[in-house]
């Protein structure tokens, strides 16, 4: 017999790394000047098909490119993860943690970079955190993910 017990989770802090608005008119535009190239080169099919299709697709890759969200979440026994897209880790295991603030954010990816490091960049999105791990089973020295508000997400953490 499996036990089903439903979990309630407390989600503390929750912020999706969407794409900025304005992506949308150059992907459509992009979308739509290929679809127009296509019914030129391919006259035997409906006008609309081509535009449909690749306007769904630039929209489709704008969500996909929007997908990665971060969290952090209190379970009911009272532990609290951090969740950076699919890949979590218990706030207990971070030592440090630091704002990256964009002035210092090729550095932070540059040379300054460890290999090891467990990495969540996103271009649009300015800011980035820094948590230094302390867990001796894990081989990943601190983990780098791009936040838009690094203070409410360390208030979080640090609270």
């Amino acid at each position: 017999m499996s036990d089903t017990r439903a979990t309630t989770l407390t989600v503390r802090y929750r912020e999706r790394l969407w794409v900025p608005w304005w992506w949308t008119p150059p992907a459509v535009g992009l979308a739509v000047l290929i679809a127009v190239q296509v019914n030129l080169g391919v006259p035997g099919i409906p006008a609309w098909i081509p535009h449909a299709v690749l306007i769904s697709v630039a929209l489709a890759v704008l969500l996909w490119f929007s997908k990665t969200e971060i969290q952090v979440v209190s379970q009911p026994d009272g532990e609290t993860e951090v969740w950076v897209g699919q890949a979590h880790l218990p706030v207990s295991a971070i030592s440090r943690t630091a704002e990256v603030p964009r002035s210092a954010k090729s550095a932070a990816l540059g040379r300054q970079l460890d290999p090891a490091a467990y990495v969540v960049h996103r271009a649009w999105v300015g800011p980035m955190v820094l948590l230094v791990l302390d867990d001796p089973d894990d081989p990943t020295p601190y983990w780098l993910a791009s936040t838009r508000h690094p203070d409410r997400l360390l208030a979080v953490l640090r609270g």
